[in-house]
């Protein structure tokens, strides 16, 4: 997997930055870093070869936190925040910060939209689509596909206004703000000012 400090070259196609990006997300929250995952993130670049970029140093933040703990605590803490019997100490599914509740009429709109797109979720997936993981990966596929139709960036912008910009920063400052999270507080940093450029750029195409 290409890594986001990559991102701060202007070298590299921004398109498949971006996507880059929304693929480490998805695997970042949708199961605890594997071993490979952690080792990559541990040995990447934090120094932007540009100086005044917005993701340098909350990118830094989190390659620190994945040196300075073991896979086994990451584990330990991804099953804390997210995993458990039961009622999860913060919740991963849209639909909760949008309606109070999960399998509400958010995944039910979700789901509408995804039809339209002509994609629907896996099977093996457990989770419902309105995971950040399952929303992240739409993301990547909508930046990074061959169909035109349906990977561009009008789509791009609607899909992220929907599905993704009403709930993101409620999700981060639960993450933030709960005393057992240590590299997840580092990686919701990360993703809070990753999609607060997401939400700019897109406003400049309106």
């Amino acid at each position: 997997m290409t890594l986001p400090a990559q991102l701060l070259s202007s070298s590299l196609d921004e398109e498949t930055a971006r996507a880059e990006v929304y693929g480490l997300l998805a695997a970042l929250y949708y199961a605890p870093p594997s071993a490979e995952l952690l080792d990559n993130l541990r040995v990447a670049v934090t120094e932007a070869p540009a100086a005044g970029a917005l993701l340098e140093a909350p990118w830094g933040e989190l390659v620190k936190a994945a040196r300075n703990l073991s896979h086994e605590a990451i584990a330990r803490e991804y099953d804390v925040l997210f995993g458990g019997v039961g009622k999860p100490e913060v919740y991963l599914f849209g639909s909760h910060y949008l309606s109070g509740f999960l399998n509400e009429k958010p995944l039910a709109a979700l789901r509408t939209d995804l039809d339209a797109l002509g994609l629907a979720r896996d099977d093996a997936m457990s989770e419902t689509e309105d995971h950040l993981a399952y929303l992240c990966e739409v993301m990547r596929y909508l930046i990074a596909g061959e169909d035109v139709e349906v990977a561009n960036l009008t789509r791009q912008r609607e899909f992220f206004a929907r599905h993704l910009q009403p709930w993101l920063s409620m999700l981060c400052d639960a993450v933030v703000a709960h005393p057992k999270s240590d590299f997840y507080r580092s990686a919701a940093g990360f993703t809070q000012v990753f999609f607060s450029v997401e939400a700019q750029a897109f406003d400049m195409l309106v």
